[in-house]
């Protein structure tokens, strides 16, 4: 389906995708492949692999990757398989990822794993560095035919931008990452994102499609019905429904008010590199596929999206603060973690809500409001990687 496959504008409204691309599971696995295992995907923060042989497991739509810190700092990536038999290398933290139920005594005492800056799988003992490159075979390396070159694992494409590791399942049949971000990194030049650390994680679960919460996270048309208190911090966003906001430049806060907490001040000093207006104005930004970062003066929410199934998603929000402050004694960002997490309770409830209702037989397509002009390109955003592979 492309483009020009969508039904007419109906009352000056463009129409959305059709309401099963919403909840097909057949969907989410064209989208597996054509998105989420070609694009570059947020994996986190690179602070969570603190020092050489940290590692985490993830799961991205099934495929269970190793993301680890070498022996010379940089951070790499696997899949999360021997090159033997295909054993899982790292497996009770794969199970833990996946949500898959808890080992038994039996698996957790199975040898293998990452331990002493090497991979070694638990089913024959091959092992691996932390590069990727097979290091020992039982019984094989003075073979003369065996090669031990041929073997190493499974590459994972790994870059680093702001603080964040993406991942590209698929490396080397894409562009950059640089290429995908564009003009975002200039926008948020004054930011000192990769500086910044995590001072707070919460962690939700939500029974809406991946896309659902993309639409909902780039427009404020709801904001004035779902976020009174948000509102009352940040007028603009019930003003004609959010159609005359200015992202770019930022939003402005009410008079007296420069961030995002109940009273909209802090005892956390603005990060000295930010300009006049980026001190008392709101930025956000959506990074496809599956990235949200909000920007106040002296915080940065983080939001992390991991589909789970068609009508479920997972989401990381880490609060990132400058190290100067996380270090006071008297640290407590909890005046601005209570804050989010009020608004984002707010948005998972009524993006569950969406997921319910587009679930009704009689709903074919949604429609954009004008306001709602962003939602247009998850839109076109969508329809470019998967709109020739799945049926209107």
């Amino acid at each position: 389906m492309s483009t020009s496959g969508l039904p007419p504008r109906v009352a000056g409204m463009e129409a959305t995708l059709p309401s099963t691309w919403y909840r097909s599971e057949s969907v989410l696995a064209v989208e597996k492949e054509r998105i989420f295992c070609r694009e570059w995907v947020c994996a986190g923060r690179e602070e969570e692999l603190a020092g050489p042989g940290a590692f985490r497991v993830l799961d991205v739509l099934g495929e269970s990757i190793i993301l680890l810190r070498n022996r010379e700092g940089e951070v790499r990536g696997f899949y999360n398989v021997c090159r033997h038999r295909g054993a899982r290398l790292c497996r009770a933290a794969a199970a833990r990822a996946s949500g898959a139920a808890a080992e038994s005594p039996v698996a957790r005492q199975l040898p293998g794993g990452i331990s002493g800056g090497r991979i070694t799988c638990p089913y024959h003992q091959w092992t691996y560095d932390l590069n990727g490159r097979l290091i020992a075979a039982p019984w094989l390396m003075s073979e003369p035919e065996f090669d031990k070159s041929l073997f190493s694992l499974y590459p994972v494409g790994v870059e680093c931008w702001g603080g964040f590791v993406f991942v590209n399942l698929s490396p080397g049949k894409g562009g950059s990452l640089g290429e995908q971000l564009g003009a975002m990194p200039k926008r948020l030049a004054h930011y000192p994102l990769s500086e910044l650390r995590i001072g707070h994680t919460i962690r939700y679960q939500v029974g809406a499609n991946w896309k659902v919460l993309c639409e909902n996270y780039n427009e404020c048309y709801h904001c004035g019905g779902v976020h009174p208190e948000l509102c009352a911090l940040v007028p603009a966003f019930r003003e004609r429904g959010g159609g005359s906001l200015d992202w770019l430049r930022g939003i402005p806060h009410r008079d007296g008010a420069y961030t995002f907490t109940k009273s909209g001040t802090s005892r956390r000093r603005p990060f000295p590199t930010l300009n006049e207006d980026e001190r008392v104005r709101h930025k956000g930004e959506l990074v496809f596929p599956n990235l949200f970062v909000s920007l106040a003066c002296e915080h940065v929410a983080a939001f992390i999206l991991e589909p789970r199934g068609a009508a479920r998603t997972d989401i990381t929000c880490h609060f990132l603060f400058e190290p100067f402050e996380i270090d006071k004694p008297d640290f407590d960002p909890s005046d601005t973690t209570e804050f989010w997490d009020l608004v984002n309770a707010q948005d998972w409830a009524i993006c569950e809500a969406v997921q319910q209702g587009i679930s009704a037989r009689v709903h074919e397509r949604g429609f954009y409001a004008p306001m709602e002009d962003f939602n247009l390109d998850i839109r076109r955003y969508v329809l470019e990687r998967i709109g020739d592979s799945v049926d209107s």
